[in-house]
């Protein structure tokens, strides 16, 4: 039997932009998903058919990462499935490390790269960033350039992402989650059709990866004021590319009241929003009064690593 753990991550700034090429910050985040895997006669998840489409990660690492005979995964998370916090890139990172490690290697590039395809595959489009993440751990920032600290450059078609290590400060976080479930790929979809349609969505796109690097800046330099009022404009150009909820709307503002800023974290239209505190008990219990799920969370520095 072999393992692998990875985390989960919160988007701070740029989802959706990150599609186009614009940079985007995160940080993996203290929840984590396990996958243990081992030679059988069959292959299953958790005791079921790969075939459930709640195992189509999964199914997919496995095509990537796996040649030998069937094999028996078990999967435990602690990242809410569907929530915008990397669920479905913690499990597949998880997977390939499981896989690898099986198969006597280990390679976090290897891992980065072949998940982000498995993520690409499942969802029709998408982004390195949350694979990323949940493969490096810590603060990752995406850009097309190479800048310092550069991890590993993944191309697709005519994009290019170059992910790069931020040392970003120990933060605290709340996150509200809304009990929505929504998927990533449509999400993405609609957000594509709409910058194709509309011009101004190609403007709000460069505005989101402008806030980017002007959050990482305060970040940075430990000004969580600027970084909230800059989570604050974020999540309104989200919502101005189609990607916000009402529900997500009364959390954000729940939050604000007890935070520096909040902003809807991940695909959107459900999911989870995310608010920048150093109170965290009191906004815990204003967005739980607004009808959120919330709990705080830590930044994670570890990644991916391999489990006995």
């Amino acid at each position: 039997m072999a393992g692998g753990s990875a985390p989960g991550k919160l988007i701070l700034f740029g989802e959706h932009a990150v599609v186009f090429g614009e940079p985007a910050l995160s940080t993996a985040i203290d929840l984590r998903a396990e996958v243990y895997v081992r030679p059988h006669a069959q292959w299953l998840a958790d005791g079921m058919s790969l075939d459930e489409p709640r195992y189509r990660y999964v199914k997919a690492a496995a095509r990537r990462g796996w040649s030998g005979e069937p094999l028996w995964f078990e999967i435990r998370s602690m990242i809410p499935v569907g929530s915008g916090l990397g669920s479905s890139a913690a499990v597949t990172v998880a997977t390939l490390a499981a896989l690898g490690s099986l198969g006597g290697t280990f390679d976090p590039v290897a891992i980065a790269r072949d998940a982000f395809e498995v993520e690409h595959e499942v969802q029709g489009r998408a982004s390195p960033i949350d694979t990323s993440t949940a493969t490096a751990g810590g603060g990752v920032l995406v850009r097309r350039d190479v800048g310092e600290g550069l991890l590993w450059t993944l191309r697709r078609d005519t994009r290019t992402w170059s992910l790069h290590r931020c040392d970003l400060p120990p933060l605290t976080f709340v996150v509200g989650d809304t009990g929505i479930g929504a998927a990533t790929g449509p999400l993405v979809a609609g957000v594509k059709e709409r910058v194709d349609r509309d011009p101004r969505m190609g403007e709000v796109v460069r505005e989101i990866g402008g806030i980017t690097l002007d959050g990482l800046g305060a970040l940075l330099r430990k000004d969580l004021v600027a970084a909230g009022e800059l989570m604050d404009r974020n999540h309104g150009l989200l919502n101005t590319l189609g990607v916000g909820h009402p529900r997500l709307d009364r959390l954000v503002e729940a939050a604000r009241r007890t935070s520096y800023g909040a902003k809807l974290t991940g695909a959107g239209g459900g999911g989870s929003m995310v608010a920048l505190t150093d109170r965290p008990e009191e906004t815990r219990r204003a967005i739980g009064a607004a009808g959120g799920r919330a709990f705080a969370v830590a930044t994670e520095p570890d990644g991916v690593r391999r489990l006995p």
